[in-house]
């Protein structure tokens, strides 16, 4: 039986997503449809919205939701189970083979999407990409973990691997960067220092864990981490004082933040112990320029985050567990709330940097 969708769908040529009625198809065997509840509306995006494109793409990957139809081949969810949609597979050691993409016939042609689409009030997806939770969560703010929470947390406890007393810097304290301090405070890590361009944002980072705010608008975000960051007693390969944040994260992925967080790490202790990791987690828009001598002498890390090396069956009942306990407070972090038909409206809010935490698309239910 098919199942009739309200979808949000980019076209080919331009950038106005347009909401169109579709049939979804009915699935195959490793296939689930998903009435869902909510979706969050996730800055990378932008990058597809604004890339040149062949097809017509459909959006949207983290959403909460109710499962209506399944496969033959599907095992582990069935009809009337609470799920989450995500972009990265649930468990990925568990397949022999890679999980399929969502095509979808949609007025100008076969649109495509980036492994899932939940910007739809109803979706259909690879079974590996569909996560049962438990059916009390809040259907709502919990359909962030699918990117937000995942990427941003994920980076520092799995990516990383923080422990308690490590120092971190998170440059860009949106949604991702909030998660990522919320799971830097959940390691016991200090200081945590976040950066951004907003004073308003630095502020509402220290509501989530963080212990201190660097306005990179109004001074040198490397020498105020270094300065908060002194080790006393140890001294770098240039018999300076070490200083540098033991982890860095980039939740933003411009140039400018990119070739910041490697010198923001700490140097390292003559070859006794080794310098931070700047780890990059935001989705890189240009090409990027590192000093090569400061990896070396300094023997710093420079490392990818893709979805926070999260395995979803594993991490989002550990981060239910975060939101449940009020250690990861998902109602304040999602600041902004629209409905399908305002999808241009949320794009614009989001590329204006008018949200300052998470905003998602809310379906009627």
């Amino acid at each position: 039986m098919t199942t009739t969708a309200r979808v949000v769908v980019l076209p080919q040529t331009g950038t106005e997503l347009r909401v169109e009625t579709v049939e979804l198809p009915n699935p195959e065997p490793q296939q689930v449809v998903v009435k869902q509840f909510a979706s969050g509306v996730c800055h990378s995006q932008l990058h597809q919205i604004h890339r040149p494109r062949k097809n017509p793409v459909v959006l949207g990957h983290e959403s909460t939701g109710v499962v209506t139809e399944v496969g033959s081949a599907v095992t582990h969810v069935a009809p009337g189970d609470m799920v989450m949609v995500t972009w990265v597979p649930r468990n990925i050691e568990s397949e022999t083979q890679p999980p399929a993409a969502a095509q979808l016939q949609v007025r100008d042609g076969i649109a495509v999407s980036q492994n899932v689409f939940t910007w739809a009030d109803h979706t259909i997806a690879d079974q590996q990409y569909v996560v049962k939770v438990d059916p009390n969560i809040d259907t709502d703010v919990t359909a962030i973990i699918g990117c937000a929470v995942m990427t941003g947390a994920g980076a520092v406890i799995n990516t990383a691997k923080v422990q308690k007393g490590e120092s971190v810097a998170i440059f860009g304290v949106g949604g991702v960067g909030l998660s990522a301090v919320v799971g830097a405070k959940m390691v016991g890590a200090h200081p945590i220092i976040a950066v951004d361009l907003d004073d308003e944002k630095l502020a509402f980072a220290k509501q989530f864990g963080a212990t201190h705010g660097v306005n990179a608008a109004n001074e040198d975000p490397v020498a105020a981490i270094h300065a908060l960051t002194v080790r006393e007693g140890e001294f770098n390969f240039s018999q300076q004082p070490v200083s540098g944040a033991d982890y860095t994260f980039d939740c933003i992925g411009i140039r400018q933040t990119m070739e910041q967080i490697v010198p923001a790490c700490r140097s390292g202790y003559f070859g006794a112990k080794e310098g931070g990791t700047a780890v990059l987690v935001g989705v890189p828009t240009t090409p990027v320029e590192l000093n090569p001598g400061d990896l070396l002498v300094n023997e710093k890390n420079f490392v990818g985050s893709i979805g926070g090396s999260c395995a979803p069956d594993h991490d989002f009942p550990r981060f239910l567990d975060w939101h449940n306990s009020g250690d990861l407070d998902l109602h304040a972090m999602v600041t902004a709330r629209y409905n399908i038909d305002q999808i241009n409206e949320a794009v614009t809010a989001l590329e204006q940097g008018q949200i300052s935490g998470r905003a998602i698309l809310e379906f009627d239910h």
